[in-house]
């Protein structure tokens, strides 16, 4: 199923206005709604970060992430967030799918440079499983626990 993916990854100038309400309703379908996490997902830096989208056969957006440039969440690392995947599309490997293709466009974008993320507690051995290594104790963010985790080498 994660197979028939295809992915994409443009600057926020290159949303047509129904890809970005479909990203902006994925995310809050998932982050809001689900998880039932009160937090200002509209937080300024859409406009610049780069948008992974994963889409079925179908055109369906099913798996998203956003990147950001150095320097515009940390000072020194890209960071990654807005990690989502469908829930009818999650347990067969997508979510792996979708932060190998993260990793490997921060890679492209900015080689060499580490990548950050915010990640929800409950995931940190899923993305030690990528490399990244636990940086803060955890913490409350919208009424989930989160732990700030860096990978080294982003083209590794």
């Amino acid at each position: 199923m994660a197979s028939q993916v295809k992915w994409h990854c443009h600057g926020f100038g290159d949303f047509g206005v129904q890809q970005l309400y479909e990203a902006l309703q994925l995310r809050d379908q998932v982050f809001v709604v689900e998880q039932r996490s009160i937090y200002g997902d509209l937080d300024g830096l859409d406009q610049h970060g780069w948008h992974l989208s994963g889409r079925d056969g179908s055109e369906r957006l099913v798996a998203y992430a956003r990147l950001l440039a150095p320097g515009v969440k940390y000072p020194d690392a890209v960071a990654i967030g807005r990690v989502v995947v469908a829930p009818d599309r999650r347990g067969g490997g997508l979510g792996r799918q979708l932060l190998q293709q993260a990793i490997r466009h921060c890679g492209q974008r900015y080689p060499g440079c580490a990548i950050m993320l915010s990640a929800q507690a409950s995931l940190q051995h899923f993305y030690e499983e990528f490399g990244f290594v636990v940086q803060s104790e955890p913490y409350d963010d919208g009424g989930i626990l989160h732990l700030d985790m860096r990978r080294h080498n982003a083209c590794a």
